[in-house]
């Protein structure tokens, strides 16, 4: 009778790397965190019509003023196209005004009108509060280590030195 061969997952050498489990990786967990904020955003925010993105934009021209699109493509990391897209929305509905720029007559400008700034303003607390939901049960110190690392994560700029990522599945 032949004696079973350990399993190399769970013994041996082999057992001390661990195996690529998608489930596990930074990245799809970002993309479910961000999925639950998007859906708490959806559930909870009083305008039915506003997303994510347009009200990131609301709040951005609040925060800053006034901006061209590509200044706006910067605070908001929204690429130009899903930005134009949200600057039109915004724009139907009367929450933004659209200028020629008057020292560059190729830039378009972007402001909150009045309606924007009001919206803003009434939205902010429910923002705030989804983003506690989106906290759920983690504690203080827990939330700020995940502010924390996330700002790191994302004000880091990408190491040119490996132009790939083969280095990393070895």
């Amino acid at each position: 009778m032949q004696t079973p061969k350990p399993d190399p997952d769970t013994h041996g050498p082999a057992a001390a790397i661990d195996p690529y489990v998608f489930s596990s990786q930074v990245g799809h967990l970002l993309r479910r965190a961000y999925q639950r904020h998007t859906a708490l955003f959806q559930e909870f925010i009083p305008d039915s019509k506003l997303t994510v993105a347009q009200f990131v934009v609301m709040c951005a021209l609040s925060d800053d003023g006034t901006a061209s699109i590509s200044e706006l493509v910067k605070a908001t990391v929204i690429d130009q196209a899903t930005i134009r897209g949200v600057v039109d929305r915004l724009k139907s509905r009367e929450l933004i005004a659209l200028q020629p720029d008057p020292i560059d007559r190729r830039k378009v400008i972007v402001s909150l009108t009045d309606e924007g700034t009001q919206l803003v303003a009434e939205m902010k607390p429910h923002a705030q509060a989804i983003s506690e939901a989106t906290f759920g049960p983690l504690n203080e110190a827990e939330r700020v280590a995940l502010l924390y690392l996330l700002r790191k994560i994302t004000e880091t700029e990408p190491d040119t030195r490996y132009p790939d990522v083969d280095h990393v599945c070895k």
